[in-house]
């Protein structure tokens, strides 16, 4: 928790210092993006429990996001199978060099299976404190309907490149905090249960990237994006609950359009 606090306060700070640069707000437009990403997550540490069954911890547990891009073959109409990423921006300012943006990933998170993890606690009636195999039958635990990341971001945009038309590209940032809201699929004990959304947590990140305009109204966008996710209260089976936090990276590639400009095309963007 205290790590999450330090990474939020750190970027209310930075988003502090980005809100002196913007103008007054102005409706400019709004804008809609939609993409897919690929994700990497630290370590974390995973404590299960149900009251009266089992309270335990498995420690340092190594996690894969699941791309699923071979989905297509089997249903190529349904473009959300992958893990895919949605955005809706509206722009604050006529020039459209800021914005405030809903920013959701459906990212896939899921524990390596037979990896070699400590675990501790009481399970099955027994203390227990042993390097445990994770086979799939035994415990196996995914948020692969997805780790499910909502922020409300801010967002900057500094043109680097213009012809004598309209802008070409441009550089762009974010900052924000949010939600997370995973559906889990969880198995212990040989015990399986795909449970349903449920909001679970919090989450922080930052993004930055490129945002190339490859028509009037549509633009292609590249960025990167890192942050810390906090899952307090995962559904698991039964009654059972899980909690455990890590960092994340995410490569995200977007198709956006502008779906409304400013009229005064004297307007020219800082």
């Amino acid at each position: 928790m205290f790590r999450f606090s330090l990474l939020l306060v750190s970027m209310l700070i930075a988003a502090s210092s980005f809100a002196q640069l913007i103008p007054k707000p102005q409706y400019g437009g709004f804008y809609f993006q939609w993409g897919y990403n690929r994700d990497r997550y630290s370590k974390s540490t995973i404590h299960f429990w149900e009251e009266g069954k089992y309270d335990f911890t498995l420690h340092k547990v190594t996690a894969s996001d699941r791309p699923d891009f071979d989905g297509f073959r089997t249903n190529p109409i349904d473009i959300t199978i992958p893990q895919n990423s949605v955005r809706l921006g509206f722009y604050l300012n006529k020039e459209q060099t800021h914005a405030i943006e809903l920013n959701f990933d459906h990212a896939k998170y899921v524990v390596d299976a037979y990896q070699t993890v400590r675990m501790t606690g009481e399970f099955n009636g027994n203390n227990i404190d042993a390097d445990t195999v994770l086979a799939p039958w035994f415990i196996d635990f995914e948020h692969s309907n997805g780790a499910n990341f909502l922020l409300l971001n801010y967002v900057g945009q500094h043109e680097i490149l213009r012809n004598k038309k309209r802008k070409l590209a441009s550089c762009v940032w974010k900052v924000g905090a949010g939600i997370v809201i995973p559906r889990s699929d969880v198995r212990i004990n040989a015990k399986r249960v795909d449970n349903v959304y449920h909001v679970a947590g919090c989450i922080a990140g930052a993004e930055g990237g490129l945002r190339f305009y490859v028509l009037k109204h549509m633009f292609l966008e590249a960025t990167g994006k890192m942050g810390f996710a906090d899952y307090r209260d995962v559904l698991t089976i039964d009654a059972g609950k899980a909690s455990h936090n890590f960092f994340y990276g995410e490569i995200i590639g977007l198709l956006g359009y502008d779906l409304h400009r400013p009229k005064n095309k004297k307007q020219i963007p800082n």
